[in-house]
């Protein structure tokens, strides 16, 4: 999902998705369940990545997760 100033969210081998492009996400809503896809998989799993301007960086600079 594309947000403001450069910034990118990815999830990656979620089950579902509940929230699409734009839609506005609060605290404690839930954006994705975790899934089991992908060729190498070993589980259930959620992978959430944020890139700025195409660099990853670390989303605890960004959100706060408490």
């Amino acid at each position: 999902m594309e947000h403001e100033e450069g910034l990118i969210s990815v999830y990656k081998h979620n089950g579902s998705i509940s929230k699409a492009q734009g839609d506005i996400v609060k605290a404690g809503e839930v954006i994705a369940s975790v899934g089991n896809t992908g060729e190498l998989t070993t589980g259930p799993h959620l992978h959430f990545e944020l890139w700025n301007n195409g660099s990853p960086v670390n989303p605890s600079d960004y959100i706060d997760f408490k």
